[in-house]
């Protein structure tokens, strides 16, 4: 079956001047020393460079293979992503006009990436202050009192506040969620240990630690009522595990521990090569390298992938086969960005009910609002409704790309009648055009529009402006109330 959609990835012309460039240099490579290298001439590169022309697909390939970086690294998602974004902040009040143009955006991030990410950045530093110091003048919603400046400084308000979480999450989408070295080692570690499969995976992996890092695994009752789900007690070479959690989730904290101790130099290597702004985020940044270990040893890429394909990327027969977690399973679908051996580009995002985004990444050209709310439309929040029951929705963004979108909660118990169980949802989707590969398209008609739900990156950043599920109007927009009639919400947006 042949799907065809709107502005398919593999139609659009890439422009790729800037991250070709700084590759380039970064590797110390002259134009003419790569473009010997591309068996191109050094004024068809420098053309490149310069986006006077577009960057083929057979050329992107080769280029990723030379560089050592995946092909998706010379995609417009990365582009497309920061130019919404750059639209949405400039539609902020504070700027009193309205949003620039699509057009202005993207020739904005297509010109100067580094300055538009910077711009962003001194954004988000913005609305942290306003909210520090919302915070401080209202500690306790009383009336507002004036703060001197030691007493600002004693309560935390500083003038360049760090966006830790925020910072290494953009850096693993910066990287498109994959980290080539760590994955081989690990599926190096599975293939060499060697690791069964999912009935006797536990106990491999806990003979791994004891054998050849003396560590022996306990699993602790009372871990989980003070909060904490594993520990590892060093002096002793203990690892605790609460006791109350799941058998997947036990397996991925051993593998988490493994690959915190045995990639450790790799893990500092990848961390040296970011530019994060303090301790906090490299902190941040190692956890989430080693939870990426961890996921590519339990599931490791060539046997997944080909495993993945087999089942027509079946996310529950996945679970079965590999012995892990809903989530487990979609995070790992999410990385597979090896260049030789992709898999379907997925975007991911777990959430909790009240719309905070908890984690996010996009192999796919989808856009996150960065600081509005989400769409009520999302699948995501309707699997809240649901709870357990898988939910699949075909949806439209504004920019005319479908998806087909497959969410789930996936909340993990409480432990205990008083306790209070943590509720959150997992979404994970892939353009249309790859949706025949997946046993989600079953019995969905993917060549009928009407199908798709409208769905927008949060009101605040949507441009639909007949939505009846709009909340609020869109950033930097024209109201007009009018009196002689009423719509589904108390304004008209003009453009």
């Amino acid at each position: 079956m042949k799907v065809t959609t709107i502005n398919s990835s593999r139609s659009r012309k890439v422009f790729a001047g800037s991250r070709l460039r700084r590759l380039r240099l970064g590797r110390q490579l002259s134009q003419a020393a790569l473009a010997g290298r591309l068996g191109i001439s050094p004024s068809y590169l420098s053309q490149l460079e310069a986006d006077v022309r577009p960057l083929p697909m057979p050329l992107r390939l080769r280029v990723a293979a030379i560089l050592g970086v995946p092909a998706s690294h010379f995609a417009d998602a990365e582009d497309e992503r920061m130019a919404s974004s750059l639209r949405e902040v400039t539609g902020d009040p504070l700027f009193a006009q309205a949003p620039v143009s699509a057009e202005e955006a993207n020739a904005a991030v297509r010109a100067s990436p580094a300055v538009a990410d910077r711009f962003l950045t001194l954004y988000k530093a913005y609305l942290a202050l306003a909210e520090q110091h919302q915070a401080l003048q209202h500690p306790s919603g009383g009336v507002a009192r004036p703060l001197s400046a030691a007493q600002a400084e004693a309560q935390g308000f500083r003038s360049a506040p760090s966006f830790a979480y925020d910072e290494v999450g953009d850096w693993v989408q910066s990287r498109v969620n994959y980290f080539d070295r760590l994955d081989r080692a690990a599926e190096r570690l599975a293939e060499a240990a060697p690791l069964g499969g999912a009935a006797s995976l536990r106990e491999d992996l806990a003979r791994l630690l004891r054998d050849r890092h003396g560590i022996s695994i306990v699993e602790d009752s009372g871990l989980l009522s003070s909060g904490t789900v594993w520990r590892l007690q060093r002096s002793s070479k203990t690892l605790l595990l609460a006791e109350e959690a799941s058998a997947e989730s036990r397996l991925f904290w051993i593998a988490h521990v493994i690959g915190s101790i045995e990639q450790r130099q790799e893990i500092q290597r990848e961390i040296r090569k970011a530019t994060f702004s303090g301790p906090e985020a490299r902190a941040l940044a190692r956890v989430a390298l080693a939870n990426y270990f961890a996921g590519a040893l339990i599931m490791p890429y060539g046997r997944f992938l080909a495993e993945a394909r087999a089942l027509r990327y079946d996310i529950e027969r996945l679970q079965n086969r590999f012995g892990t977690s809903f989530e487990q399973v979609c995070h790992r679908l999410s990385t597979l960005q090896r260049p030789e051996a992709a898999g379907i580009p997925f975007f991911l995002v777990k959430t909790d009910i009240a719309g905070n985004v908890l984690k996010r990444s996009s192999a796919t050209r989808f856009k996150f609002s960065r600081f509005g709310g989400p769409c009520p439309l999302w699948n995501v929040y309707r699997a809240f409704i649901q709870p357990g029951h898988l939910i699949v929705q075909v949806a439209s963004t504004p920019d005319q790309v479908s998806y087909l979108n497959i969410a789930r909660t996936v909340g993990r118990r409480g432990g205990a009648y008083l306790s209070r169980p943590r509720n959150v949802a997992i979404v994970i989707g892939c353009e249309l055009s790859y949706a025949v590969q997946t046993v989600y398209a079953t019995g969905l008609d993917l060549l009928d529009p009407s199908i798709a739900d409208p769905i927008g990156p949060g009101c605040r950043a949507c441009e639909r402006i007949d939505c009846r599920h709009r909340a609020v109007p869109q950033a930097g927009s024209n109201l007009d109330t009018g009196t002689g009639e009423r719509g589904v919400v108390p304004y008209r947006m003009r453009n």
